[in-house]
This record gives structure tokens, C-alpha cells and sequence, in this order.
């Protein structure tokens, strides 16, 4: 049984009471806000700001809510795989990985690699380089253009409408180690003949998943692959991919709305569903199609809300 647990905050997780509202259990838990049942998984909603996903879909259901990339599993396990990260591993020169998007109804997929050398860390420190996350928006896309002046990186975006004709064949970690492992091979060949120290995915499925997946690539890099959540943490290389993927994902969520006259906001709650119900009356499940992830649960939602 897979365990996800994300941390969101308490907006997040009263919106979250009011999606799973049919689907709440009359049980009480200590230092609860809510238990739900959605399928075979278990939603458990701390006091805390813990949300805890139990279930064959955990990790579907949870990257509703969150990018499930900084979900960590079950806090007794170690946010480092089993594959131990070397000593003085934050110095080394290192090929970074991360993605954005992949919890948002709207907007692109986006991935990023990035190859920090040890004698350019200093100056990703000094740019005031961390996990996007604890960065403001306008700080991100300020902070941008100057990392990718100092250091080689490889971007690669999955518009909606292609994530829609790709998704039904590849389920989205899959999607996701295909995408990872073309940043880094693309990358490494930009950077050649140099060569990292290592390479260091920011984990959202287990060394195991990726690598099993990883065969089904025709050209993959197996070599000197490191994993681990919250890898912002371990080294500057993913927390620059980090902001080079949300500066990405921000900008095309922008052109996206206003091509359609409408705010297109990240996430996947309540004000996703009525934006995607207006979408579909002015130009039904194509328009829609065109700007959000359709396999997400806010496609029925929204055609509950416009009554198609």
C-alpha cells in the first residue's frame, strides 16, 4: 500500500474538506480535521497541516493538492532512498532534476536539469538560490535569467494538450522518468566530454519505479543516478531546476490566460473547477483540452458546474 504525506495550508485543507464532502467517514481521529475515503484510498487531514494518503492511488489523489515531488512517503522512512548520498555531497559537481506542474489542473509540465559545478556554488548561493517554493514569484522570475547565465541547463515543457494525447499511454511517473531522463541525457551532452560527479533527481517515485520505467527508454542514463525528496535540500543544482521549471510553468500560465480572457490559476481546487466549467461552455472538452490536464477529477467537476 503506497503513503504519501504533503504539507498545505489551512486554506488548502478546507478546500480539501469541502472536494471529498461525499466522501467524509463519521470516524473520529485524534488531532484530525477530517478523514475520507475516495476509492481505495484513505485521505487523513491533520491538525497539523499534514494530509496523509493511504491507497493504491495515493499518489494520483495527492498530486491533486500538492506537487507531489516535495511529498515525502511515511515519515519513518528516510526522505533519501536507499541509494545513500556520498559524503560532501552539497559540494560536488552535480546534474540536478526537478519538474513543476504536475499537481496543477492547469498549465504545463514542465522539467528541468541543470549541472552546478562546485566552483559556481558560491555564486548560486550568493544569487540567493533555494527550493522555489520558499520564494516569492516575483523573486523566482527575477532570479531566472541569472542563473541560466551562469550555469548549462536543459528545459523541456509538456503543453496540456500534449500531456492529454500522452497521458492515456503513459501514466504520469512514467511520463515523468521519460521527461527526467531526457533533461539529464540532453544535458550531459551539452556539457560533454566534462562529466558530473552525479546526477540527483529531486525523488517522486522510488529508485525501483524509475529504473523498471527507465527500460522502456531507448537512450537512458543509468549511471551515477542519485535520489532523494526535497532535493533543493542536498544540492543547489535542483533547487536552481527548481526555479528555472516554476518560471516556466508561471510564464506559460500567464500566455495561456490571456489567450483565453480568463485567470488561470495553479493548483487543483474549487476555483479550478468553475474557471474549466466557463471553458467548456465557450468552447466544450477541445477548448479545454487545449489549457488543462483532462484526467485530473476537476474535468467532472467542471461538467457538473456547466451542466454538460
Amino acid at each position: 500500500m503506497s503513503t504519501i504525506v504533503i504539507k498545505v495550508p489551512t486554506s488548502t485543507i478546507q478546500k480539501m474538506q469541502q472536494f471529498y464532502q461525499r466522501d467524509l467517514l463519521a470516524k473520529k481521529v485524534p488531532y484530525t480535521v477530517f478523514v475520507a475515503k475516495k476509492g481505495p484510498t484513505t485521505i487523513t487531514a491533520y491538525t497539523s497541516g499534514k494530509v496523509m494518503f493511504q491507497g493504491a492511488t495515493a499518489e494520483k489523489e495527492a498530486s491533486l493538492w500538492g506537487d507531489t515531488a516535495s511529498a515525502v512517503p511515511d515519515k519513518k522512512k528516510a526522505t533519501v532512498s536507499s541509494t545513500a548520498l556520498p559524503a560532501g555531497f552539497s559540494e560536488k559537481s552535480v546534474v540536478g532534476s526537478d519538474e513543476v506542474g504536475n499537481g496543477s489542473y492547469f498549465g504545463p509540465l514542465v522539467v528541468c536539469a541543470v549541472y552546478a559545478k562546485k566552483e559556481q556554488l558560491p555564486q548560486l548561493k550568493a544569487l540567493g538560490v533555494k527550493d522555489s517554493k520558499m520564494l516569492t514569484d516575483p523573486e523566482i522570475r527575477k532570479m531566472a535569467p541569472k542563473i541560466k547565465e551562469l550555469v548549462p541547463y536543459q528545459l523541456l515543457t509538456v503543453t496540456p494538450s500534449k500531456y492529454n494525447e500522452i497521458q492515456p499511454k503513459y501514466n504520469t511517473v512514467r511520463m515523468k522518468v521519460a521527461l527526467h531522463n531526457q533533461a539529464i541525457r540532453l544535458l550531459l551532452q551539452k556539457i560533454a566530454p566534462e562529466t558530473p560527479d552525479a546526477i540527483l533527481i529531486d525523488q517522486f517515485t522510488s529508485e525501483k519505479n524509475y529504473r523498471t520505467y527507465l527500460k522502456s527508454e531507448q537512450v537512458a542514463v543509468t549511471e551515477k543516478l542519485y535520489f532523494a525528496t526535497k532535493g533543493e535540500q542536498y544540492h543547489l543544482a535542483v533547487a536552481a531546476a527548481s526555479i528555472l521549471c516554476r518560471t516556466v510553468f508561471l510564464d506559460e500560465l500567464d500566455a495561456a490566460s490571456k489567450e483565453v480572457g480568463l485567470r488561470l490559476p495553479s493548483g487543483a481546487h474549487a476555483a479550478a473547477d468553475q474557471v474549466a466549467a466557463k471553458l467548456l461552455q465557450q468552447g466544450g472538452i477541445a477548448l479545454l483540452g487545449q489549457y488543462a490536464k483532462l484526467h485530473f477529477a476537476n474535468t467532472e467537476k467542471a461538467q457538473k458546474l456547466a451542466k454538460l
